[in-house]
């Protein structure tokens, strides 16, 4: 059964979509495994990315990006992604694309512009957003980290954790309170640099799946930051992320079906192959019953997203329909991977077939971008208040 036909896209995103696999079958699928044992990818693999045209899509052509307001593509990369099953390797693009850049497109001023969008563009400056701390989690507005103005500077003391590009990033757009007592009205949000000095980062956590993606812990100790790095409004913080959060989740909520489907194909692959008791796997009652109900739902998600991303088109996309998707699909995306191994027997344990990988790599998505449960109370704050 052929997956229902699709009328996001148009021909230029189809060739868009054609490149950009076409690149990741021949730059990351070949060393994935290398990079996942690495736990990091090599900053070469920015640049080859910056160099054709992956990066930046969004920025202004009089800042070297593609000029390109549409978020199709950016969806488009997070599919191929999942497709191929290399989460780890170049999840941190996406990051960077989707995540990052559009604060600075959005608050940055000329001076920050300049000195950052060139080189985000051709991938010499690795970007990360550091929110979560070690006592916060999913709590925004609970963040600890303090940045204190004394003149032309602020002050920042405190730790992240679970930084996305840790290791490599050059710039990290950082949560901090610069007026404690005031709750998440004294968030703001500054611009701390690579070789800053305070700045130090702690090791390249060890993940249960994403290996090849660098997850670190961050460290202020008294660091100088120029109030020029002041990203937007002081007190302005935790507004910006709740309007820029909706993107993040839709993101991963576009990239949770994609492996969902990917998990599927590679099951109906293999237990067409793997006999058991003379007969294909695939012909019990059992796998066609698992196969068609996991199909039909991906396939019922697939048609959701479509339409979120319509409206996020749009600009019409709110940030109780984001969370919901987040939840939704993520739910999916771990149940239809665990089936799949179900289906691979012992050999969907094994590391060297991509359902066992796509395990790991999938468990994460259910608590990055806000946790489920928080996602829940969003949408449930929207139908009932509270």
């Amino acid at each position: 059964m052929e997956p229902f036909p699709r009328t996001l896209f148009g021909d230029e995103h189809d060739e868009f979509r054609r490149v950009f696999r076409s690149w990741l079958d021949h730059e990351v699928v070949p060393n994935h495994e290398a990079w996942e044992a690495a736990g990091i990818v090599p900053r070469e693999l920015w640049l080859e990315a910056g160099k054709h045209g992956f990066l930046g899509l969004t920025v202004p052509e009089s800042f070297g990006g593609g000029g390109v307001d549409d978020y199709r593509f950016a969806a488009i990369m997070a599919e191929e992604i999942g497709y191929t099953g290399v989460i780890g390797s170049a999840n941190g693009i996406t990051l960077h694309n989707d995540i990052v850049l559009p604060y600075l497109l959005e608050l940055g001023d000329e001076d920050q512009k300049q000195r950052f969008l060139p080189k985000m563009v051709t991938g010499e400056c690795i970007g990360a957003l550091a929110i979560t701390e070690p006592n916060t989690g999913s709590d925004v507005s609970g963040v600890r980290t303090t940045a204190v103005r004394h003149g032309d500077v602020y002050v920042v003391n405190g730790a992240k954790t679970f930084i996305s590009n840790g290791i490599h990033s050059d710039v990290v757009i950082t949560t901090v309170k610069t007026d404690p007592e005031a709750g998440h009205r004294g968030m703001s949000l500054l611009l701390l640099e690579r070789g800053q000095a305070g700045f130090e980062r702690g090791r390249n956590l060890d993940k249960m799946g994403m290996h090849a993606q660098d997850t670190a812990e961050l460290y202020f100790s008294d660091v100088e930051v120029p109030a020029a790095n002041l990203l937007g409004e002081e007190g302005r913080g935790f507004y910006y992320l709740m309007t820029n959060l909706a993107q993040e989740r839709l993101g991963i909520a576009v990239g949770a079906v994609a492996v969902a489907q990917a998990a599927i194909e590679w099951t109906i692959e293999y237990t067409t192959q793997r006999t058991a008791f003379g007969f294909p796997v695939a012909s019990f009652q059992n796998s066609k019953f698992v196969l068609a109900e996991l199909h039909t739902e991906t396939q019922a998600a697939q048609v959701y997203v479509d339409r979120c991303v319509e409206l996020h088109l749009e600009g019409a996309l709110s940030a109780e329909q984001a969370a919901a998707a987040k939840y939704w699909c993520t739910d999916l995306q771990n149940k239809v991977v665990d089936r799949c191994v179900q289906l691979h027997g012992g050999y969907g344990y094994m590391r060297e077939y991509p359902i066992a990988r796509a395990w790991a790599d999938s468990r994460i998505q259910t608590i990055y971008g806000g946790t489920n449960e928080i996602m829940k109370e969003l949408v449930g704050r929207s139908l009932i208040g509270g």
